[in-house]
């Protein structure tokens, strides 16, 4: 009775046994089928779903995935045209092409090069300045438009891919992993919108092996040519707030793009403090930065040079002093270190040179404390403590200045 009764618990088979039926189903079966799948031919079934709404559905072998496309409702799509579009389906997937991403480029999906446009304009917004938008097409638009720029976003497959990484995958490693990682956000645009259902880029690690790249970090000089250096600026034919502002730059330790595009509306010289805002700062955490009193001079020398400006540091032009100024600078006149070194140089003269505790000295260097529980609890900003310690290392800078200036 048990074997009898499992056996009548069964759903009835909707597909034949045997071979594959072809043109199995007819016009009157359709109106009255029961719940199940209900094979034609072709991979076409008929879908009935126990509230008896009907569909079609068509299974199909794409590039050598099984897939799965709806043609549409059984009320709307006669039987004969569901059986045309199944028969298309079937030639075009045999001879190499995807029925899905012809229907999606018929009802216009966008290329991978639109996708990218509409994705960079999302994201844009969160982001500080106009380089890494820059720098965030561009990059995309050398490595991966020649190949899939002009194709629609749902059929760049994993083989395009590694053609766009393979070759920068190990001869610029951070480039690749750049190119990857803008690569993934496109694509993940295109599922969220429906247009695809996976994102190639997390299968070609695999294949791709790890890269062996060296860490190199960016040149920085000793802090005791620190001074020296902002002596070789002082002297050269750069413009006036170019001059002012890299010794800003050494003095507050701070990043270029925070000087480079500092406005009044920040500076307290009252209180002696620049309160940059969080958007500005790479942490997104509002930072406010005691001034010396040197530092307090090239503020006033600056704004006699603004008349009127919103800009603490603005070029001839009126605008603010663009990204590529301050490293050509250095390099023309054989300083051996970029924008960001001097924070290198400010961190080993503090660890080297003083007795000022670390979190004082990360903290002047506007860096996140990485433990989260110790982060939870570090509220201060320490902002008097680091008011001597940046009054330190401007004596250091100014008494190197001294020597210097002795010994000419």
């Amino acid at each position: 009775m048990d074997v009898v009764a499992k056996s009548a618990a069964k759903p009835p088979r909707t597909k034949r046994r045997g071979r594959h039926p072809h043109q199995a189903l007819s016009a009157a079966f359709v109106r009255s089928a029961p719940p199940g799948r209900h094979a034609d031919g072709n991979g076409l079934y008929l879908f009935v779903q126990p509230t008896g709404t009907r569909s079609w559905v068509q299974r199909l072998v794409v590039r050598g995935r099984r897939r799965e496309l709806g043609l549409g409702a059984a009320a709307l799509v006669p039987l004969a045209k569901a059986r045309e579009q199944a028969l298309a389906n079937r030639m075009l997937a045999r001879s190499g092409g995807d029925p899905l991403s012809e229907k999606r480029r018929v009802q216009g999906v966008p290329t991978f090069a639109e996708a990218a446009r509409r994705v960079l304009e999302q994201k844009q917004g969160g982001w500080r300045g106009r380089s890494h938008a820059q720098n965030w097409w561009r990059s995309l638009e050398r490595y991966a438009f020649p190949r899939v720029g002009g194709r629609p976003v749902s059929e760049v497959n994993t083989a395009d891919v590694l053609e766009i990484l393979s070759p920068i995958w190990h001869v610029k490693a951070e480039t690749a992993r750049a190119v990857r990682q803008r690569l993934r956000s496109v694509l993940e645009w295109a599922i969220a919108m429906d247009l695809r259902n996976d994102n190639p880029c997390d299968r070609v690690l695999p294949v791709l092996r790890p890269q062996n790249d060296i860490v190199t970090h960016r040149r920085a000089l000793p802090h005791k040519d620190v001074a020296a250096a902002i002596e070789t600026v002082q002297s050269s034919s750069a413009q006036p707030a170019v001059k002012l502002a890299f010794e800003f730059l050494v003095l507050t330790a701070a990043r270029s793009a925070e000087v480079r595009l500092a406005t009044w509306t920040e500076i307290n010289t009252t209180d002696r403090v620049w309160t940059i805002a969080a958007m500005r700062m790479k942490a997104k955490r509002e930072h406010r930065v005691p001034l010396c009193g040197r530092a307090l001079e090239v503020l006033a020398a600056a704004r006699k040079l603004g008349d009127g400006n919103p800009l603490v540091f603005p070029m001839r032009s009126g605008k603010a002093i663009s990204a590529s100024t301050l490293p050509k600078m250095l390099r023309q006149h054989r300083v051996a270190a970029v924008a960001h070194g001097f924070r290198s140089s400010f961190r080993d003269w503090a660890a080297e040179e003083t007795d000022h505790p670390r979190e004082v000295i990360e903290a002047a260097l506007a860096h996140v404390v990485q433990n989260k529980v110790e982060a939870a609890y570090a509220r201060s900003d320490l902002f008097e403590r680091r008011r001597l310690l940046m009054d330190d290392w401007a004596a250091y800078v100014g008494r190197h200045r001294e020597c210097d200036a002795t010994d000419s």
